[in-house]
């Protein structure tokens, strides 16, 4: 089983240094599972000293099988599922470890737990068991112990295709937006693209929270600062980005107002980050 590229590292802040720390691979779901989730994720390290992670988080739902302490008796697997995050996602790698995770589409969560909006999960990480209640350990054992990756996957293809959810209209109308946003630079004002997909502004933005977990707007800026964070990372170092032509190509008044945003997200200003790289 070939993995999936890692070459996008889309969200990950100073990608080389974890890279550098980490084996990380993405592999493709079961095919009926693709129609709710992107990608699964795994991380395995083994480190000398601790190392912590920054991610600025997509609008995706995270449903995570992790095994913190492989090095250790006392700290068994576990599982997790972690809401969309709002701000900069910190995580401390220590030991060894490893990580599964089964990252949904934005707006593909919903059917799996239908009795709350997924804005209910919006900022928190709570235990997988009370969304699943078949996460239990040893359920997270069977995921996260095996060596091979093939049989990883084959574990996490059965234990969600076992919950496959009902079909839900709604869900793949906020899946498809939502795709739309992330992929046209050229949604910017959330009452042009809500009229142009024949939706109120409201009913769009209503949509989104009980779907996606977040607003119209907040998945715009996401995806603008996702952008400007690997321009930064590919480019900046060097002195080659356009900051004021970026800004405008992602749809910004001005390129004060981009760099306000990555700072507000990442913590330092693009040129500052790009320095440090």
């Amino acid at each position: 089983m070939a993995a999936a590229s890692v070459h996008d590292t889309r969200g990950i802040v100073d990608p080389a240094g974890l890279l550098s720390r980490v084996r990380f691979r993405r592999h493709r779901p079961a095919e009926p599972l693709r129609r709710h989730i992107e990608t699964y994720w795994f991380i395995d390290w083994d480190l000398p000293e601790p190392y912590v992670s920054h991610v600025v988080p997509h609008p995706s739902v995270n449903l995570t099988f992790h095994w913190d302490g492989a090095d250790r008796d006392d700290a068994p697997p576990y599982a997790e599922l972690t809401g969309v995050a709002l701000g900069l996602y910190a995580r401390k790698l220590t030991g060894r470890g490893r990580v599964c995770g089964a990252k949904f589409r934005p707006g593909g969560f919903r059917p799996y737990a239908p009795a709350h909006p997924v804005s209910h999960w919006t900022g928190r990480a709570v235990r997988a068991d009370e969304v699943f209640p078949q996460a239990t350990a040893a359920t997270a054992r069977d995921i996260v112990t095996p060596a091979d990756d093939r049989d990883r996957v084959a574990a996490l293809d059965a234990f969600l295709l076992a919950r496959a959810p009902a079909p839900d209209p709604q869900a793949d109308r906020a899946m498809a937006l939502a795709d739309r946003i992330r992929s046209d630079r050229t949604v910017s004002r959330v009452a042009d693209f809500a009229e142009s997909q024949g939706l109120s502004t409201r009913a769009l933005q209503r949509l989104f929270s009980s779907y996606v977990g977040i607003t119209p707007k907040w998945a715009i800026l996401r995806h603008r600062i996702h952008e400007a964070l690997e321009r930064a990372g590919r480019e900046g170092k060097e002195g080659d980005v356009d900051w004021a032509a970026l800004a405008a190509e992602l749809g910004y008044a001005d390129q004060a107002h981009l760099i306000r945003d990555f700072k507000a997200t990442v913590g330092v200003p693009p040129t500052a980050y790009a320095a440090d790289l």
